[in-house]
């Protein structure tokens, strides 16, 4: 569906500059979008293979063990359908500590590798689950400490001040993670038979 939507647009945009005579100014912004792309993404290279190989040394290094283990209560709260020392919980703290960290592109992955294990516990069905819901939501609204990407977009555009985006995106993501899961859960408990857990 998305992908008729963006081919509309495009079409759409042909058609209009087609009538306006602006024809010239679209394969000017086309071309010039495609160069800003490629230089775009080969500077945040650098910045997601490093923080990448910081997951994976803590990954390798038990990190992400201990981290179950501390997190194991908001875990088990947030997600109480899996059960204890199940895969899938070490795919959603790694996919949450790449949020952490700004890594959206690095959190998808583990967000994949976590809802395989979550459909597994479903039965294999094709309707979400509870545990599936919450993590498209927390995942989704991403609460984010050290917003990676964005600090790297901005050094790639010379920014003074790349980093001033941290405080706002702190408060930002935080709210919108709070108002995720307050969501997640009204509509869950809302939609349970009167008696039901």
């Amino acid at each position: 569906m998305v992908n008729y939507i963006w081919v509309g647009m495009m079409v759409i945009g042909f058609i209009v500059a087609g009538i306006n005579g602006t024809m010239d100014k679209v394969n000017e912004a086309i071309f010039t979008s495609a160069k800003e792309a490629v230089t775009l993404s080969f500077g945040m290279i650098s910045i997601l293979v490093f923080w990448l190989g910081i997951m994976k040394i803590a990954e390798k290094g038990g990190l992400l063990e201990v981290l179950a283990i501390l997190f194991r209560p908001l875990v088990k709260r947030l997600f109480p359908d899996i059960p204890k020392d199940h895969p899938a919980q070490g795919y959603i703290l790694s996919n949450m500590a790449a949020n952490l960290l700004g890594l959206g592109n690095a959190a998808t992955p583990m967000g994949i590798k976590a809802m395989e294990q979550l459909k597994i516990l479903n039965g294999g069905k094709n309707e979400a689950s509870r545990s599936m819901i919450t993590l498209l939501a927390i995942n989704t609204s991403s609460i984010t400490l050290i917003p990676t990407t964005i600090i790297a977009i901005r050094m790639s555009y010379n920014s003074a001040s790349p980093t001033d985006i941290v405080a706002p995106t702190l408060i930002a993501t935080a709210i919108s993670t709070v108002g995720a899961i307050l969501i997640d859960r009204y509509y869950y408990y809302r939609s349970l038979p009167k008696g039901g857990k």
